[in-house]
């Protein structure tokens, strides 16, 4: 009995193989749907006269709005740092094995996390008809309330306290995540508990702590226009103040929304990028930046199309 081999495939010198990708008619239909439809939105609210896009162009660059957003950048860079260190203070006293520390920690998340932050800025701002003098308990020493307390101090301890509250808990979810064998460990080595925190725990920790505590600082960014009730001049109440003048409420409107979203959207774009540095230890693969994703998918062909394969099947 014979057997016979096939015939080896042999390969044409300079033959080229071309992968493809598979083609996705459904995500062309779609994306052409959600683009109509927003091209028709988008022509019906720039065509309509009653928007007043030319008080928009007008107000946008205007010297009391410029003022309004350089006080709401610093409220909310003000107010995070106090929130933030506000927050790993009772994070870390929350997970503190006395229960008076515990305790007391718990009191200060519960009432201000349970309190609208509008009525803790009102609180503030009329501290001084519950004390008109304050003295700290200390001998001779007599502040008068109402010059210590003006509408800018009183707008960052109503948002900065506020915010320590709710950042507490991110700081606590974050040095939860950390597994206790390091801690443990540390504990083993002699190390105090307050270093192992400082230079074992927080450090990993960073990588659950990063994206909520992005999400809460442009929250704190759209919450600052809450000061305006309490007449900070900040975004918001620059243009009040404008539209009281002129009439022109919705314009303005639209010009301190346009800021908001504009600041926005800087935020974000560095709290990607902030996300994916503490990514890198633990990831293996980081995931692709927003031009690489539109890159890849306007590319049409694979990366192995690029390359030509020699007779002997290396690069030629």
């Amino acid at each position: 009995m014979t057997t016979t081999t096939p015939p080896l495939l042999t390969r044409t010198p300079g033959a080229q193989y071309t992968v493809v990708k598979a083609r996705h008619p459904g995500r062309w239909v779609s994306a052409a749907v959600i683009l109509t439809f927003g091209g028709l939105i988008l022509n019906s609210v720039l065509t309509n006269p009653n928007f007043g896009w030319d008080v928009v162009e007008r107000y946008l660059t205007e010297v009391s709005i410029g003022q309004g957003i350089l006080v709401t950048l610093g409220l909310t860079a003000i107010s995070m740092i106090i929130g933030t260190v506000l927050g790993v203070i009772f994070a870390v006293m929350r997970l503190s094995k006395n229960p008076v520390v515990r305790t007391a920690a718990f009191a200060y998340i519960n009432f201000f996390r349970g309190t609208p932050v509008l009525v803790q800025l009102l609180f503030w701002f009329n501290l001084a008809a519950l004390y008109p003098v304050i003295t700290l308990g200390i001998p001779g020493i007599n502040l008068d309330a109402n010059q210590l307390i003006t509408p800018l101090t009183a707008a960052i301890l109503g948002l900065g306290l506020n915010q320590g509250a709710y950042m507490s808990e991110i700081v606590r979810a974050g040095i939860l995540s950390v597994d206790n064998g390091q801690v443990e460990a540390a504990e083993a080595l002699g190390i105090t508990r307050m270093q192992t925190m400082r230079r074992i725990v927080l450090p990993q920790a960073m990588r659950v702590i990063i994206p909520p505590t992005g999400n809460e600082t442009i929250g704190m960014l759209k919450s600052t226009s809450l000061v305006s009730v309490i007449a900070v001049p900040e975004l918001l109440y620059s243009s009040q103040v404008i539209y009281a003048r002129t009439f022109e409420t919705v314009p303005m409107l639209i010009v301190a929304s346009l800021w908001y979203l504009l600041i926005t959207s800087i935020l974000t774009i560095g709290q990607y990028y902030l996300e994916r540095r503490f990514a890198r230890g633990t990831q293996r693969n980081l995931p692709p930046t927003p031009l690489q994703q539109l890159k890849k998918f306007f590319s049409t062909h694979d990366a192995l199309s690029l390359k030509s394969l020699s007779p002997k099947g290396g690069p030629r």
